[in-house]
């Protein structure tokens, strides 16, 4: 159970990182972070990192892949969170 909590954390903190670096190398006309890595971060857990970081650092928020794609990957996510949580016996009675 601790080791998924420390997970999700570490993986959003990157993909938040992820977003807020794209941005500095857009900005610098540096060599950019794909698309395809910033959507597969947050398909491993970090869609809400990368949802945050998008509005924070005000990036890829007029692409429709990204608006559409992070918040139905940051679903997904919590779908998978809820059925992981399932076989590891993680109650979430106490947040009801």
């Amino acid at each position: 159970m601790e080791l998924l909590i420390i997970y999700l954390l570490v993986i959003n903190m990157i993909a938040f990182a992820m977003m807020g670096m794209d941005k500095s190398y857009a900005r610098h006309k540096k060599r950019r972070i794909p698309e395809k890595r910033l959507f597969g971060v947050s398909a491993i857990g970090g869609a809400l990192g990368a949802w945050i970081g998008m509005q924070v650092w005000r990036h890829k928020t007029k692409h429709t892949s990204f608006r559409v794609g992070i918040p139905l990957l940051f679903l997904l996510n919590l779908v998978v969170i809820y059925y992981l949580s399932g076989l590891i016996g993680m109650n979430f009675n106490y947040i009801a």
